[in-house]
């Protein structure tokens, strides 16, 4: 038997050249890996799993001569000590490997890959300085695997085998390192340190810049399965409250108190559903102190009241800078509550304030990975915000958007920059999740620009950052956001016609406006926001232009008004997918192959969806185009919602997709209030 290997109950270790390799049961047909290059594992260091395994895992070990195994469930770990048949004592780059069984017939789910024969092993680290290393972990690439999550990119890809994905937060780019194979496994890198992971045909690495120690969780079944137990491993979203379903109005920005309301009104006199309208940036004194600027929104209070009785909710842009002009920076920054640099002042990004004409301020962030800044910042929202009733929070530029973005020299409460960069949006999220809970609040929902892996405990939704304005982009949010459902977090959106421009006067982009709202009555959250016309500088006296549903012409209205009554016939069904995202993981935007692993030709299509398990979704991605062709996934009967038609699934079919129309196909039979009744 291998003096290498340690049966501890609970989990089997492999210790070696100092290295140290533990796998441990952590939830039904899942494991915990950790690696540690110098002496045992931590158990401290910050990562998306709860602190205690879901309930049900259980191992079972067994030590061989050559090897040892872990089983739990359906998953078996098989660590080879590579002694069998050597000459030499020395222990070969394959020592302490890795293999993945399915548990039913022993074969191969994933493997680790030495780099070579000799040296490197399919585990490296290289030291950075004060038990800090580069941290690699190589894994076999199996022909034609297909693989999904990873958060939300714009490289325009669902399937992203071959493909090299930073793990870094950007505007627009959000890691969320869960990665959901066809092969029937999932993965977490369980590290928010940056770096990246190559999907590459001769075999993937993931790749940590600097950190103490390799940690990833990994379980076996089909993507539905993986989902409900990344669920019980990272925490289960709340349940979307009945508010938050409905339509939701932005803009860049209403500049006063007087233009929203007017909005608000407007729609009620319409009779037009409006569930949320958003108080967009630089309605504050100052960035970072987390009120209203009298000036121009006078009785914050009675607006929100005002909107109260006419049932709709008030957002607030709450960002995560400050000001040197801010009254709370000089106490911040006495008290250590701002993100620091290892040498130098503290981290900063150029951006406008007001009382400085044409110039920026260095503005600082506050640290949301320490506790007391949290606190902070959370009591000047309530002080700000909360106490006047608002309950609602968009948490924009939550990367956070440092200028330059580089974190090798940041110093976080919780760690260097390099080790921890990725958690910061989770942690801003939890600012106001905890905040409204200490308050006594129960629906919490906060909108941020940036997400990681267990921001969906935080009732944190997502949305795609500041996008394209034309067909191209939509294409690509598609696929963005199918990718956020396989990666847990279940609440997303994308601003609606884009954020970049997008002129309402001309007809070839009223047409991206119309086609891009069809697509957003189907996504979890429905919000219409942007910038139009021209490019704006951005300064505290800038108001944007028209960007509500009259803004666009009668054609357009006629078709995104129908489509506001649309989601309203339809909320009772997206609040019931919602309650089974709360209880199961299972989000309420699918790809086909998460209803229909079975039908092949369901992982191929990137351009359809299923919103909850009844209602298939085809938008229409394309100028000037009025039918498209449809993937309709076998194992199912599929009803046209608009003819009636009657289709048989396992083929493709070419439907009417007119301008005032997205192809709508209800399952065996469902039935749901899509066409309006006279």
């Amino acid at each position: 038997m291998s003096p290498h290997f340690h049966d501890l109950g609970d989990a089997l270790e492999w210790r070696a050249h100092g290295e140290t390799l533990r796998v441990e049961a952590w939830g039904p047909d899942a494991v915990r890996v950790r690696v540690s290059a110098a002496g045992p594992v931590l158990d401290d260091l910050p990562g998306a799993l709860l602190d205690t395994p879901p309930d049900g895992g259980k191992a079972r070990i067994t030590v061989a001569e050559h090897s040892a195994t872990l089983a739990n469930g359906t998953l078996t770990v098989r660590i080879d000590a590579g002694t069998e048949g050597r000459l030499t004592p020395d222990l070969p780059a394959a020592a302490g490997r890795l293999t993945f069984l399915r548990g039913d017939d022993g074969s191969e789910l994933l493997a680790e890959q030495p780099a070579h024969f000799w040296w490197p092993g399919p585990r490296l680290a290289t030291a950075t300085g004060n038990g800090y290393h580069r941290l690699e972990q190589r894994f076999r690439a199996y022909p034609g695997e297909r693989l999904y999550g990873l958060g939300q990119h714009t490289h325009g890809l669902l399937d992203q085998k071959g493909a090299v994905v930073d793990l870094v937060q950007r505007n627009g780019e959000v890691t969320i390192p869960l990665l959901v194979s066809d092969r029937g496994y999932g993965l977490l890198w369980n590290s928010p340190a940056i770096g990246r992971v190559e999907l590459a045909e001769t075999g993937t690495r993931w790749v940590a810049d600097s950190a103490r120690q390799i940690d990833y969780w990994i379980t076996a079944g089909q993507p539905a399965e993986v989902l409900r137990r990344y669920a019980d491993a990272t925490g289960h979203s709340p349940e979307l409250p009945e508010w938050a379903a409905g339509f939701w109005q932005c803009k860049l920005r209403y500049r006063t108190q007087h233009e929203l309301l007017e909005v608000a009104r407007e729609y009620k006199r319409r009779g037009l559903p409006l569930s949320v309208i958003v108080c967009d940036f630089f309605h504050w004194t100052h960035l970072g102190e987390w009120r209203f600027d009298p000036a121009e929104w006078p009785d914050p209070a009675a607006m929100v009241r005002e909107l109260d009785e006419l049932g709709v909710k008030l957002m607030v842009s709450v960002w995560p800078s400050v000001s040197p002009g801010s009254e709370n920076f000089h106490p911040m920054l006495d008290r250590g509550l701002f993100i620091g640099t290892e040498y130098g002042p503290v981290a900063h990004a150029d951006w406008p304030d007001k009382g400085l004409g044409a110039y920026s301020a260095q503005v600082a962030f506050y640290d949301s990975t320490n506790p007391e800044a949290r606190d902070y910042v959370w009591e000047q929202i309530r002080r700000g915000y909360h106490e006047l009733g608002i309950k609602v929070f968009w948490l924009d530029a939550s990367e956070p958007e440092l200028k330059p973005g580089h974190q090798n020299g940041l110093r976080y409460h919780a760690g260097p920059g390099l080790e921890v960069g990725n958690l910061y949006p989770r942690e801003n999220a939890r600012t106001v999740h905890d905040g409204l809970r200490a308050a006594g609040e129960t629906e919490i929902v906060s909108l941020n620009r940036s997400s990681w892996a267990g921001a969906q405990r935080y009732g944190a939704a997502l949305w795609s950052g500041d996008i394209g304005t034309d067909f191209a982009s939509l294409r690509i949010q598609i696929k963005a956001g199918l990718n956020v459902m396989m990666s847990g977090i279940p609440w997303w959106t994308t601003d609606i016609g884009g954020f970049h421009g997008g002129d309402p006067d001309d007809p070839t982009y009223r047409e991206v406006l119309v086609r891009w709202f069809q697509y957003g009555t189907f996504c979890p959250l429905f919000r219409l926001h942007g910038f139009r016309g021209p490019a704006q500088v951005l300064e505290p006296a800038m108001t944007g232009r028209p960007n509500e549903v009259w803004s666009y012409g009668e054609e357009a209205y006629d078709i995104l008004a129908a489509h506001l009554r649309l989601r309203e016939r339809l909320r009772p069904y997206v609040l019931a997918q919602m309650r089974t995202t709360a209880e199961t993981g299972l989000p309420p935007m699918r790809p086909l192959f998460l209803e229909f692993p079975d039908d092949p030709a369901s992982w191929l299509v990137e351009d359809t969806f299923l919103f909850g398990p009844d209602l298939l979704v085809a938008p229409v991605t394309e100028a000037g185009v009025r039918e498209r062709t449809v993937h309709l996934p076998a194992g199912a009967h599929w009803t046209d919602a608009w003819t009636g038609e009657e289709h048989v699934g396992g083929q493709a079919v070419t439907v009417a997709a007119p301008l005032d129309r997205i192809p709508l196909f209800l399952r065996d039979g469902a039935e749901l209030p899509v066409q309006e009744r006279p």
